[in-house]
């Protein structure tokens, strides 16, 4: 398969880059620089500006309002966005339920649910996790029973990212408590507004709040909120997670990272010398840059195979692993170059003679202890192993 870029995929990229000089808020590219915490405006903001060009929904059809692009023009639109430090497309409605409803859903639901997506109407989170139910997730307990033309809800999500905004939330529930665990679980969407829902925040260990606990009690939700046929929810569980880690392998951020790591390991004075200079340290950076080339040639592969397929395969569990691995080796790095200034203080911090500003802090330790959750979230990468295993090897 001939992955090199042709004339016309060397053009797209010139008209994205273009693009994003023109059309990024200096405000917003500062933030993600800085590696603020950006509020849901700003997000909104950002898909706002990006619908209005009709390049925001980057995995969806022209049917559907997305741009239709191949997938090296997704690469590509990945790779210049990080390059502007462009803020992440937050992926619940766009790159996860949207091609849920655009597989499984009603024509009617594929109706009302996907221009409120593409216009920010509907802001989405994920309901999938639970205590006691994360990588094994098919031992969900969150109930869901029918009564009449209504689902009653109760149960727990948690790991629930950015669900203090949410407008909606689209849950997996048990819904046939009798049948073998995936055999017995629907998809369900759910006003984050109907009475019975709680949502409390977590606070993680670097102090900010992007995840929370979800409470279902005696939740009523109609029937035609459906997705799919009723029991059959964990095909579509399965569906969806791929896209999830394809989307988690992140390429183009931590092509970004990289080039931090350099500019920092530049800066930096090691025994009167830089430390990009120095064996060890230029080693580690030499080898996270090969296995990220190599991530990239084989994300672009599975994102041909998902083409043609309609939907990446089992083997996104390669990217997950290699893609969170190689994301955790580039903010270990950058701790490690800014060595006593990487502890999480505001604004300017010292070290000797030399002065880090907020693009450099931006690399500090509440951004590495954030991250050690990559390997965790999305199916932990002990788990994705154990899928390769059972799926590709056949053992």
């Amino acid at each position: 398969m001939d992955l090199s870029f042709s004339a016309e995929d060397i053009a797209f990229r010139e008209e994205v880059r273009a693009y994003l000089a023109e059309n990024l808020p200096t405000h917003i590219s500062d933030a993600v620089r800085a590696g603020d915490e950006l509020t849901k405006e700003v997000m909104e903001e950002w898909h706002a500006i990006l619908n209005a060009n009709g390049w925001l929904a980057t995995t969806w059809p022209t049917e559907f309002g997305g741009p239709g692009w191949t997938p090296v023009q997704r690469h590509i639109f990945e790779e210049e966005c990080c390059r502007a430090y462009a803020p992440r497309i937050v992926p619940f409605g766009l790159s996860m339920l949207g091609p849920v409803l655009q597989a499984f859903g009603s024509k009617e639901q594929q109706d009302h649910y996907l221009p409120r997506i593409l216009d920010g109407t509907d802001w989405w989170c994920q309901g999938y996790s639970e205590p006691g139910a994360g990588s094994d997730l098919a031992s969900l307990k969150t109930r869901a029973v029918r009564e009449g033309d209504e689902w009653v809800i109760n149960g727990q999500k948690t790991w629930t990212t950015l669900g203090q905004h949410a407008d909606w939330i689209f849950c997996l529930c048990r819904t046939d408590p009798d049948a073998k665990q995936q055999s017995g679980i629907s998809f369900i969407l759910v006003d984050m507004q109907t009475p019975g829902i709680e949502v409390r925040p977590i606070k993680l260990i670097e102090g900010g709040h992007e995840v929370n606990e979800v409470f279902f009690t005696d939740v009523r939700v109609p029937y035609g909120n459906l997705v799919g046929e009723e029991n059959k929810g964990w095909t579509i569980a399965k569906y969806l997670l791929t896209h999830e880690r394809t989307g988690i392998a992140g390429v183009g951020f931590s092509m970004q990272s990289l080039e931090e790591v350099k500019a920092l390991a530049r800066k930096v004075q090691r025994g009167g010398r830089p430390l990009i200079e120095d064996p060890l340290f230029a080693s580690r950076v030499a080898q996270a840059e090969i296995d990220l080339e190599a991530m990239k040639i084989t994300n672009l592969r599975m994102l041909f195979k998902a083409q043609q397929q309609g939907a990446p395969g089992p083997e996104t569990s390669i990217l997950k692993i290699k893609g969170t691995v190689i994301n955790q080796e580039l903010k270990d790095l950058a701790r490690r170059a800014l060595g006593p200034a990487a502890a999480p203080f505001p604004g300017y911090v010292t070290d000797g003679n030399l002065m880090f500003g907020p693009a450099d802090s931006a690399n500090n330790a509440a951004r590495y202890f954030n991250n050690r959750k990559t390997s965790i979230f999305g199916g932990s990468n002990e788990i994705q192993r154990n899928i390769l295993t059972k799926t590709m090897l056949e053992l």
